[in-house]
């Protein structure tokens, strides 16, 4: 503690991966939300062309289970692999916010990583700043685990890894659209795969969904995801309580007005579970034999939940 109410932190992992692979990761914030758990959504602001210099970015994550959204503003410095960043719009309990990223070679084919935090609470409260300690030791810890294993896992993930899109030509309104699908609380009562629906959205755009959906066996399964919502253009995704064969589920709705009507596209990026393989689709089952099961179930839904929009908008234009 190097003044009063302030607090600095440290935490390092050590990566079998050599440092410029690791640096390049953590540079590229887009896929944030494929390695971090935390991390529901990230945009790239203004800045951070070539990779090198200043940039700032807003990030949505998860912080001791609730879901937050604040500005930063990053400099990226490939040449001593260092990332320094500074939270320009923080949420309370947090008043102020930085830290840096740096990453060491420790040989030709290893490195450590340490990722150092700086922190304030509001008013200096006592009960904020534990809470802030909780939340950055626990997505520290959580972030430099998920680094070192996607990095580590980096040569079989290009077979574990996929994503792939949906798109249906709407002859409608893009908010009309847009609404059907922000408004999940009503999709109980719009979409016949879902039995049941919790949804809350405390903060505008932020928004918690979990749902009981059918499957086609008529067995039930329970998801819960975070979204983000920016009106009329797209919903961004997360799933955080995932079904069997999947380790990882991120998504977007995006919208877009084209000749005279709407592009609605649902768009999945999805890491398989090899663990759940046999115990879910037998033992003589393989990947590419997962990898087509997750795609035929989501993208029915998503075809479906974009049938039900198209239906719905169509509907509100011929009234």
């Amino acid at each position: 503690m190097s003044q009063e109410g302030l607090r600095e932190v440290e935490h390092d992992i050590a990566i079998d991966a050599p440092a410029d692979a690791v640096y390049r990761l953590i540079a590229e914030v887009e896929n944030w939300p494929r390695i971090f758990p935390p991390t529901i959504h990230v945009d790239r602001i203004e800045g951070g062309e070539g990779g090198a210099g200043e940039e700032r970015i807003e990030i949505w994550a998860t912080a001791n289970g609730e879901p937050k959204n604040w500005t930063s503003r990053r400099t990226l410095d490939p040449e001593r692999a260092r990332i320094t960043f500074r939270q320009q719009v923080s949420t309370p309990p947090v008043a102020a916010m930085g830290g840096t990223w740096i990453v060491e070679p420790l040989s030709a084919t290893t490195s450590r990583v340490r990722l150092l935090h700086d922190y304030r609470a509001v008013d200096d409260d006592p009960a904020g700043l534990k809470w802030i300690d909780e939340a950055v030791d626990r997505n520290s810890r959580s972030e430099l685990a998920a680094l070192k294993r996607n990095v580590e896992l980096a040569h079989t993930s290009a077979e574990l890894t996929f994503s792939f899109e949906d798109t249906v030509r709407i002859a409608g309104s893009v908010k009309d659209v847009y609404a059907f699908i922000d408004e999940a609380g009503l999709w109980v009562e719009r979409l016949p795969h879902v039995a049941s629906v919790r949804f809350s959205e405390d903060v505008p755009g932020l928004q918690v969904l979990e749902m009981d959906t059918r499957a086609k066996d008529g067995s039930t399964h329970t998801t819960k995801s975070y979204r983000v919502a920016f009106p009329h253009r797209r919903i961004a995704y997360k799933q955080v309580t995932l079904p069997a064969l999947m380790t990882l589920h991120t998504g977007l709705w995006t919208f877009t007005e084209r000749d005279g009507g709407v592009a609605a596209t649902s768009q999945h990026t999805v890491v398989l579970n090899t663990d759940n393989i046999a115990r879910v689709l037998g033992e003589r089952a393989s990947v590419a034999d997962a990898r087509q099961y997750v795609h035929s179930a989501l993208s029915t839904n998503s075809r479906a939940t974009l049938g039900h929009a198209k239906e719905y908008a169509e509907r509100r234009v011929r009234a």
